[in-house]
């Protein structure tokens, strides 16, 4: 993929540098009273566009404007050079080496200032609970959380989950104003949306839209059913809330798709009841527990739906069962095409992922099945999902997996990953044995394992471990990426 092409830009990767957005649900007809009383005109006709009845914000932004908070990150950077730039013996070293690059001269001799990076957020109980994006907070030594009457307060990160990209925050204060929570089951697409937030540092800032799609699967392994919108969102915007008409908050703007790190007219949300699900899980238990069956889907498309005998492309297709796993054990194959949960219709593989992994482990799930050319219903166990976001630490201690390659890999600051531009997360700090006859080198930044994308020291440790004859290791190294077999018997 060359420069120009889209990308969805992840807040998770832009963390302290790019704060991003998205949107809110609405709808003409379900104007709140005062909107009503201000824009008192005829409805429509059924299947027409009303140009004259367009709705009035302004009661909703008084109501519960004051309930939208900035958020200001402080973290701290480790100095990474020494006078004439990064010290020989980093990694990081070799890296810019390898370009022809002069290795830069970060700073002089001393502490470097903290890196500071600001977000939005809203209150969801008047005893000081915030929700947020943990790519807010991801990393931070210190949380600022300013209100609208210009208090500040020092904020506690309660708990973060990456996978779901939420965060809860809480400040000691208390009468606190607060959001009303809506149903994102009640989005639909063409409906008005609005978002609260801090573009570019620019407090309380409105900015107003419709739904453009729901549902969306962003990136593989992607379990949130994000909201897209049109509504403008920046830098700045990422934890705001998405407003319906009826002033209720129906999903947490987080990200964008840009061609330039800026708004292009594509902005996405996490919907808030799974916000929701995921904040009473970090309030109660300080981390979020899933449910999984043990199995890799795709989407059905054209072709496929035809190869099976589908009457039109939906559900999820089966591409691998794990052995052992619940899925297995329930007589799931590959092939298989999951069309319902519980009696709830799959339509699009990522609607399983969330449904699975909102169900308690231990649960039983009955799944409508089609095997054969024809339907059928089985019954599969839930069990908890490993934690795989949890996020290393600067300088991670290699574990019995590496050391055994003879690989040494630490996760990656925010500040090399500025320097470097790498879309990866753990460099190679030391190599020998196998890990240096496969021809890895100090240096390295690994991006993921075969054809997965590798986020954090932990998952590379479990992909070692679930690989106990081979890996191919992509990593990027002199401006490109290739993959290096890596024996882990």
């Amino acid at each position: 993929m060359n420069r120009t092409t889209a990308m969805i830009h992840s807040g998770k990767y832009l963390c302290l540098l790019l704060a991003l957005g998205a949107c809110t649900e609405g709808n003409n007809a379900q104007l709140d009273e005062r909107a009503r009383d201000e824009t008192a005109v005829a409805a429509p006709a059924a299947g027409t566009v009303d140009t004259g009845a367009l709705p009035d914000f302004r009661p909703l932004v008084r109501e519960y404007g004051d309930a939208v908070v900035y958020v200001e990150v402080l973290q701290r950077r480790e100095r990474r050079s020494a006078p004439g730039g990064v010290l020989p013996e980093d990694p990081l070293y070799e890296f810019f080496r390898r370009f022809g690059i002069t290795p830069p001269d970060l700073e002089p001799r001393g502490e470097l200032p903290p890196a500071r990076g600001a977000g939005s957020g809203f209150i969801v109980s008047d005893d000081g609970y915030i929700l947020t994006n943990a790519h807010v907070v991801s990393g931070a030594d210190q949380v600022t959380v300013r209100l609208t009457d210009r208090r500040e307060f020092q904020a506690a990160v309660v708990g973060a989950d990456t996978r779901t990209d939420v965060a809860v925050i809480r400040i000691d204060a208390d009468n606190l104003p607060t959001v009303r929570i809506g149903d994102p089951e009640k989005v639909e697409p063409g409906q008005w949306v609005l978002a609260i937030g801090s573009p570019f540092g620019l407090e309380n800032s409105v900015t107003a839209g419709i739904i453009s799609a729901t549902s969306r699967a962003l990136g593989p392994g992607s379990n949130v059913p994000f909201i897209q919108t049109d509504v403008a969102v920046n830098p700045g915007n990422s934890g705001g809330p998405l407003f319906n008409l009826q002033g209720e908050v129906v999903g947490i703007n987080s990200m964008i798709f840009s061609r330039t790190g800026g708004y292009m007219g594509l902005s996405f949300a996490i919907p808030i009841d799974v916000a929701i699900n995921v904040q009473e899980q970090l309030i109660e238990h300080g981390r979020v527990v899933r449910g999984r069956i043990g199995v890799i889907v795709q989407d059905m498309n054209a072709p496929l739906a035809q190869a099976f005998g589908l009457d039109r492309p939906r559900g999820a297709l089966i591409a691998g069962v794990e052995e052992g796993g619940p899925a297995a054990d329930a007589g799931l194959r590959p092939g298989d095409v999951i069309l319902s949960l519980n009696g709830e219709p799959i339509d699009r593989f990522n609607e399983l992922g969330a449904a699975i992994a909102s169900m308690e482990p231990g649960s039983e799930a009955t799944i409508g099945l089609w095997r054969d050319r024809e339907e059928r219903g089985i019954e599969v166990r839930i069990e908890e999902a490993r934690d795989e976001t949890a996020e290393a630490a600067a300088a991670t201690p290699a574990g019995q997996a590496e050391e055994q390659l003879g690989l040494v890999v630490r996760a990656l600051s925010a500040e090399e990953k500025r320097l470097t531009g790498s879309q990866g997360n753990i460099v190679i700090e030391r190599v020998q044995g196998a890990a240096a006859a496969a021809g890895l080198q100090p240096g390295d930044i690994i991006i993921g394992v075969g054809g997965n994308r590798i986020e954090s020291v932990q998952a590379l440790r479990e992909a070692f471990e679930d690989s106990p004859g081979s890996v191919a290791l992509l990593i990027e190294r002199e401006g490109t990426t290739i993959f290096v077999p890596l024996p882990t018997g």
